[in-house]
């Protein structure tokens, strides 16, 4: 895994981003809506608003089945396909309403196959998209994230800004990271609006914007540095299983930035990156390694380091290798090529 930094002071700087707006298919997206949660909301406020009116006010205000089909598909319209399924069964009046969104949840996996080119379909980016624009035009957030997402790369941006819009607006976390960070690469740029909808994705506890956030309050390029909150927010990503934040909250505890500094914590995040596939991570884990004399579990990271594309492991590998036995060195070489780095969320 390679690692990019954006935006940083120098090219020293160790805290480091993903690029903006790739492709999220195999990723678990962090859906906010409630049913029971929603359900009840609107509930109180049917009976509020009608037990003046109506004897039978409280009998109705406790009916489900009542709520109005376009609130109930507001509140679908972010869920995924388990979720929307679970809805669907819970009478017939709900499963007739978001029939529509159920219908969605065929274009979007349709949408995906003609996009990657899987399950036996040629890749076909046009019928990518006019799946994807089908799916949200039954009112399925998921297909207008990613309906944007291909508008974005083809350079159709207003387009995208468009969908990402109708998205977060609907509740969608995802949506509501993409239009913020949309908003900090569009010319010009709106930083009040991108903060607004960053912050609003990862109060709903979208990792990727917790991660952004952080970044943003850290480097201090859109608005005033902030280390407490940026520690903050990268502990919150970091706990959410983000891997750039495990490295990037290490980093804060190592130099006691925004965080009391701790040399404990500092090593347990930097192992879990490293842990993780953070190539960075695991070439400073192995020094730290190396730097105790674990020789074995040294050469191990920074074999892994290598492999990642960080040339400066390459060196101190070398000089690890001259203290090992050749059968030592085959050992570590079998552990490396039979790793594989734990699940995160990237």
């Amino acid at each position: 895994m390679k690692q990019r930094t954006w935006p940083c002071r120098s090219e020293g700087s160790r805290f480091t981003s993903l690029s903006f707006l790739k492709p999220q298919e195999k990723e678990k997206r962090s859906r906010i809506s409630s049913i029971n949660r929603a359900t009840a909301k609107s509930s109180t406020s049917s009976r509020s608003s009608s037990s003046s009116s109506s004897p039978l006010s409280n009998e109705v205000s406790g009916d489900f089945s009542m709520l109005p089909f376009d609130i109930l598909m507001k509140i679908a319209a972010p869920f995924s396909h388990p979720n929307l399924q679970a809805a669907s069964s819970v009478c017939k009046s709900w499963r007739d309403a978001l029939k529509p969104l159920r219908e969605s949840m065929l274009l979007l996996r349709w949408g995906k196959k003609f996009k990657h080119g899987r399950g036996g379909v040629r890749a076909n980016l046009d019928k990518a998209l006019d799946s994807f624009l089908k799916g949200a035009a039954r009112g399925s957030t998921l297909a207008m994230v990613d309906a944007g997402l291909v508008y974005w790369e083809t350079g159709e941006k207003e387009k995208a800004v468009s969908l990402y819009r109708r998205a977060a607006e609907l509740g969608d976390a995802v949506g509501q990271c993409n239009l913020g960070i949309c908003y900090l690469q569009v010319q010009p740029s709106n930083p009040k609006e991108a903060m607004k909808w960053l912050k609003q994705s990862a109060e709903n506890g979208y990792v990727r914007a917790q991660y952004q956030l952080a970044l943003c309050l850290h480097q201090g390029r859109v608005v005033k540095t902030n280390l407490l909150e940026a520690s903050k927010w990268y502990l919150k990503a970091a706990e959410g299983g983000y891997v750039r934040a495990m490295y990037n909250i290490s980093l804060c505890y190592s130099v006691g930035e925004g965080l009391p500094q701790n040399r404990k914590l500092a090593r347990k995040w930097m192992k879990r990156a490293a842990d993780h596939g953070h190539s960075k991570a695991q070439f400073e884990h192995g020094l730290a390694l190396f730097s105790e004399g674990a020789m074995l579990k040294s050469v191990l990271y920074l074999e892994l380091a290598e492999r990642g594309g960080e040339a400066a492991a390459t060196h101190i590998k070398e000089v690890v290798h001259q203290q090992l036995s050749a059968t030592s060195r085959g050992h570590v070489l079998h552990e490396a090529n039979n790793w594989h780095p734990l699940p995160a969320t990237r």
